[in-house]
């Protein structure tokens, strides 16, 4: 929804593997991402999250000043929700290699145990 004085409504959310917050707020149009997240006090609330090295996107598509505008060039839209994305644990190649490497030793067990 947006206010007759040309504000627009939109969502902050930070998430953890234990809890999400998603913090909405009315923002005058012409906001950026970058300047919404401020606004939301979201960064005092998790001191953890740091605004020079974060990672914003907006439902899912990374805000990277490459395919999509830089946090700070993107102008918000009514109703978009910003996400700040926490660095990963490990890349997805070494999941997929973790994952396969478990496979295999659960298959290797199994067939140990026939024998």
């Amino acid at each position: 929804m947006s206010d007759p004085a040309g504000g627009i409504e939109v969502e902050v959310a930070w998430a953890t593997p234990e809890f999400q917050r998603i913090v909405s707020l009315q923002v005058p149009r012409g906001t950026t991402a970058l300047e919404a997240v401020e606004q939301s006090g979201i960064t005092d609330e998790f001191p953890a999250i740091d605004l020079e090295t974060a990672v914003l996107g907006i439902f899912s598509r990374k805000l990277d000043g490459n395919r999509a505008p830089a946090p700070g060039d993107y102008v918000l839209k009514p109703r978009d929700r910003i996400e700040i994305y926490r660095p990963l644990r490990i890349t997805p190649m070494e999941a997929r290699k973790l994952r396969a490497a478990k496979a295999a030793g659960l298959s290797s067990k199994n067939r140990a145990s026939r024998a």
